[in-house]
């Protein structure tokens, strides 16, 4: 099948009669994302939605927020260094990031550094758990995180303004604009984070974090015009500019540093018509990157990629219960650097999803998907899920998947090692997951199984010393548990809130040793993770505590006792105490690492341990 081929078969589906569509199904809770898919195609896998009120309790980075409020184990090099996530025991390049409705995954890597996303640029950040290449391509095995800047169209202009001092001389500044009518709506936001990141190791005052410093700036700005009733115009930009000096894992090592400069862009346009919605979206991705092996030198290498993508999206109801949706988009790369030649990949791929609500308490979707690339396999995948409420307080869901992860510029391109004949990896995946849910109360707990095969890594070429390549090698299985819990109370003028979440996590790869087969848990994935939270609110006295476990990981493939590192916890607290009337002022408190925890989530990479920061929130 040809791009030619697929298109025209995508337009015949579109030329369809169809009419509107009730969700009646009760939902345990409302997600509002500016990605409209994820509601509608989504809704028999875990969707977590962290709004504002818990952005505003975190750290500025994705890392911190994700760590205390989700299932999701972060790998991080240290504070404020790469980190990357490992989502239902995948690797970094199996989770998606999705900036409204786009995917924003590293070209390069295949992945997102999560300490170069600010949570502040956004107005929600949603957490979906499971497989999703269906909607968003390369890298949804695990799960996929969705960065959402909503539009309002209602009266309102509102300024926020954010500013925070640290231990280490850490800053945090941002402020947020929103101004919105019936007509238009239109949104600025601004932040900077800084920090020497100079801490001392807990438990050993003789050493110190040592060229750990770094500083990142984002500017956002986002733009709504309804044009008339039928025809709606949104405008999304983002710029991003960081430099990180990375830590030292010894104090004789070099001192080295890198930079990022990441743009996105992207245009939307909606027409509402009867029975049809349809949207068009332009969006124009640069990344880029430089690496200076010692700061003392001018010498850097670095690389490039710009992205172009158009996607259409057609939505038709048939009844008042079927509803139809066909997607259609074109990427195009291209990318050069240090290490890679001027190259580029295209691709495209034609998508059709129903979904069917076939009574009042009983719903299910169905999706396919067909890739056409110029350079690695054109995948079939599909989806297929439902969920049905039983009573008043209780629902099921169940979902099975098939998903992939196509090779980066690095696996295919990389000068003297790069694979142009890399397949990309194909994941089989099945879930059930069972939700308990009343005014106050909601407990989710899903139990999910994936097949991964064709797994990507990079190993020692046959020829020996220093020299590594990718290949298709492994074969790995996941499988676990999930328990998301939630639980609100009111007494008097005393407000409760109590979130926690539990991850429960095998993965394990073949590996054939001494001609006996064995199945190894795969590095930096934890058996167990727990999250807790407290938040406690008086008139206008508001405090949280937050608890972190991680459990015991493996940090070399063949499991060996030696390359184990301990588990750990961490606490924080905060309180902050609002002077406004009108409006809202807020001088706060925080203590980060409370129990001064002496840890390490990746080998020689030390955490800083109690430290403090102070905060004012002016909202107006």
């Amino acid at each position: 099948m040809t791009l030619k081929k697929c298109f025209v078969f995508c337009f015949l589906v579109l030329c369809q009669i169809i009419s509107a569509q009730q969700d009646s199904i009760t939902k345990l809770k409302e997600v509002i994302v500016s990605d409209i898919n994820l509601k509608k195609y989504a809704a028999s896998q875990s969707v977590q939605v962290l709004n504002d009120s818990v952005i505003s309790k975190n750290q500025s980075s994705l890392t911190s927020l994700l760590n205390y409020n989700t299932v999701i184990y972060l790998k991080e090099n240290g504070l404020g260094m790469t980190s990357t996530p490992s989502f239902r025991g995948t690797t970094g390049s199996q989770t998606a990031v999705i900036w409204n409705g786009i995917n924003i995954n590293s070209q390069f890597l295949g992945q997102t550094d999560f300490n170069t996303i600010g949570t502040r640029d956004f107005n929600s950040i949603a957490v979906k758990a499971g497989g999703g290449s269906i909607l968003y391509g390369s890298g949804a095995i695990g799960g996929s995180i969705h960065l959402n800047n909503d539009l309002s169209f209602k009266n309102n202009f509102s300024n926020q303004v954010f500013f925070s001092a640290g231990s280490y001389d850490t800053y945090s500044a941002n402020y947020r604009l929103a101004a919105s009518s019936e007509k238009y709506s239109f949104q600025a936001n601004i932040s900077r984070n800084s920090s020497e990141n100079d801490f001392k190791y807990p438990g050993n005052t003789n050493q110190k974090n040592i060229n750990g410093e770094y500083y990142n700036t984002s500017l956002n700005t986002n733009f709504g015009y309804k044009i008339n009733s039928n025809n709606t115009l949104k405008i999304y930009s983002q710029f991003y500019d960081s430099e990180r000096h990375f830590s030292l894992t010894s104090p004789t090592a070099s001192k080295t540093k890198y930079n990022d400069f990441n743009t996105r862009s992207l245009l939307e346009w909606e027409n509402v018509s009867n029975r049809f919605t349809s949207k068009v979206k332009a969006a124009y991705i640069s990344e880029s990157y430089k690496y200076f092996p010692s700061i003392t030198s001018d010498f850097f290498t670095f690389g490039k990629v710009e992205t172009a993508i158009i996607k259409y999206d057609l939505a038709f109801d048939v009844s008042d219960k079927i509803k139809l949706n066909s997607i259609i988009d074109y990427n195009r790369n291209k990318g050069y650097g240090s290490s890679i030649d001027n190259v580029k990949r295209e691709i495209g791929s034609a998508s059709l999803l129903l979904r069917h609500l076939v009574t009042d308490k009983w719903d299910y979707t169905a999706s396919i998907r067909q890739e056409l690339t110029d350079n690695y396999g054109n995948p079939f995948l599909f989806s297929l899920g439902t969920r049905y409420q039983f009573a008043d307080f209780y629902r099921v869901k169940l979902n099975a998947s098939k998903n992939y992860r196509m090779p980066t510029y690095n696996d295919l391109f990389w000068e003297g090692s790069g694979n142009p004949n890399l397949k990309p990896e194909t994941s089989y995946q099945a879930e059930i997951g069972n939700e308990f849910f009343t005014k106050n109360f909601s407990l989710s707990v899903t139990g999910y199984y994936n097949s991964i095969k064709d797994l990507l890594r990079w190993v020692p070429s046959e020829g020996g010393g220093d020299t590594w390549s990718p290949e298709n090698t492994s074969k790995v299985r996941a499988y676990g548990a999930e328990v998301l819990l939630e639980w609100k109370t009111k007494i008097d003028n005393h407000h409760f809130t109590i979130n926690g979440t539990y991850a429960y996590t095998v993965s394990e790869s073949k590996q054939l040793i001494k001609g006996e087969v064995l199945y190894k848990q795969l590095v930096y994935v934890p058996y167990h993770k727990l999250t807790g939270a407290v938040s406690y609110n008086w008139k206008k006295i508001s405090s949280y505590l937050q608890y972190l476990y991680n459990g015991e990981v493996y940090s070399t493939p063949f499991n060996s006792i030696s390359g184990k590192i301990k588990d750990y916890n961490v606490g924080n607290f905060g309180v902050d105490y609002d002077f406004g009337t009108k409006n809202s002022y807020k001088l706060g408190f925080q203590v980060l690492n409370i129990l001064n925890e002496n840890y390490q989530p990746v080998i020689s990479r030390q955490m800083p341990g109690r430290n403090y920061t102070i905060y004012i929130n002016l909202n107006f």
